[in-house]
């Protein structure tokens, strides 16, 4: 006696007409469920590339955004490592743990992420602070080897806006760039010119102390915790001055600096 036909069923399958509904409906379950699978298969096996590819086209995007700061492209390429991005609570000092740079326009679109200075705070003449802001890191063998921090004020005719720099210390200044000014030409606005910008590597910002020093001089700098002054602009000098050390002290990135002196970022 034959034993069962372990095939018959498919056998029968097979010799249902092409039009039966039933056919149909199981070839195409079965060509569904197979490109579930490979689909699948292929999302896994490909996630790792996507994720470098991923990586690789954020670290070009700041690079492109960070060398188109004047001045900045030639302090990168003298300092080394590799550079990323962060968005810090400046609250905390911290790295923001529900902000990051594709939501940050979102969150400081919301008033609640802002806070009010008083007249005593508010040295920059901004009125009111963000509560994130996204910086530049610069890292050389895991350690913070410059620091790229975005910085505004109220200068004499209008809102001034720069990019500061600051060496692996967390004291002495790599440079400064600004990126947007209103202030009389010729006098003010010589700011954004080179010469005057390329006095600012170097200085120191704080003493032994820890108090904050820097200073635009009234006329030739004098101290290491100073640059020169423009002739005829004491109102943007002293503007810039305020800015530095607003962003610098405890209401601006103060303690996230602390945090980088003490290996904690």
């Amino acid at each position: 006696m034959a034993g069962p036909d372990p095939l018959g069923a498919w056998r029968r399958f097979l010799a249902l007409p092409n039009e039966s509904r039933g056919k149909t409906l199981a070839v195409a379950f079965a060509v569904s469920a197979v490109c579930a699978i490979l689909v699948s298969g292929a999302t896994v096996m490909l996630r790792p590339i996507q994720s470098a590819n991923r990586a690789a086209e954020e670290q070009a995007r700041i690079e492109a955004l960070v060398a188109g700061i004047p001045g900045m492209a030639d302090l990168l390429a003298q300092s080394g490592g590799t550079l990323g991005t962060v968005v810090i609570d400046l609250v905390r000092g911290r790295a923001a743990s529900d902000v990051t740079p594709a939501t940050l326009a979102t969150a400081l679109a919301d008033p609640a992420n802002w806070t009010a200075l008083d007249a005593g705070q508010d040295l920059a003449g901004l009125g009111q602070r963000p509560d994130y802001a996204q910086i530049y890191l610069l890292r050389d063998a895991g350690e913070v080897s410059v620091v790229l921090l975005p910085i505004s004020g109220a200068g004499y005719n209008g809102r001034i806006d720069a990019v500061l720099a600051l060496s692996g210390d967390m004291n002495t200044i790599a440079g400064l760039s600004v990126t947007r000014q209103s202030e009389t030409p010729g006098l003010g606005a010589r700011i954004e010119e080179a010469g005057w910008l390329a006095d600012f590597p170097g200085t120191r910002t704080r003493d032994e102390d820890g108090t904050l020093r820097f200073a635009v001089a009234r006329g030739t700098a004098a101290s290491v915790y100073e640059v020169d002054g423009i002739t005829g602009a004491t109102r943007t000098s002293n503007a810039v001055t305020r800015m530095v050390r607003f962003w610098l002290g405890p209401d601006g990135y103060g303690p996230l600096l602390a945090a980088i002196r003490r290996g904690e970022f």
